[in-house]
This record gives structure tokens, C-alpha cells and sequence, in this order.
């Protein structure tokens, strides 16, 4: 499988995360929206450390660092939801 070098516009401008989605705006003007269900860390999270997020791997990523959660403009755009079992057992 091969995997393609992120491009600049793929970058991320804003995050918002509501009770049931993630929604990503990238500089190129698309908004990724993604149910929350596919990430149980912030499923399971309070509203506070969902808010606690921070733009990471050079604006391609997002760090939750509460949650020890990443993820990527990549993968969302791929619909790539977590992989099992990367939840902690609440």
C-alpha cells in the first residue's frame, strides 16, 4: 500500500467537536466531518479535554494531549477510523 505525501492545502485550520462529530476545516477550504463514534477516546471524553486539542506534525495533525489522542488531516480524509482496542478500558 502506498501512501501519498500530504499536500499544503490538507494543512488544519480549526477543529470543533461535538457530542457526535469531528469536524476539521483545512486550509484548501474543505471541512472533514467524521462521526465521533469512530474515536472512543473522544467519544468517552468530557466536553473540556475535546476542547483541549492543539495543531500538531507540522499543521498536518491534531494532539489531544489530555487524551493522548493524534490524528491526522490524511487519515480523516482516507475515513480512516480509529483501529480497535486503541480505547483505554473506562
Amino acid at each position: 500500500m502506498s501512501t501519498s505525501e500530504p499536500k499544503s492545502g490538507e494543512r488544519v485550520r480549526d477543529v470543533r467537536v461535538t457530542d457526535d462529530a469531528i469536524s476539521v476545516d483545512l486550509f484548501d477550504g474543505r471541512t472533514i466531518t467524521v462521526p465521533l463514534a469512530w474515536y472512543p477516546r473522544l467519544l468517552h471524553a468530557t466536553p473540556e479535554e475535546r476542547a483541549n486539542w492543539r495543531i500538531a506534525g507540522a499543521g498536518y495533525g491534531i494532539h489531544w494531549p489530555d487524551l493522548d489522542e493524534d490524528l491526522t488531516a490524511q487519515g480523516l480524509l482516507r475515513g480512516a477510523p480509529a483501529p480497535r482496542g486503541r480505547a483505554k478500558a473506562a
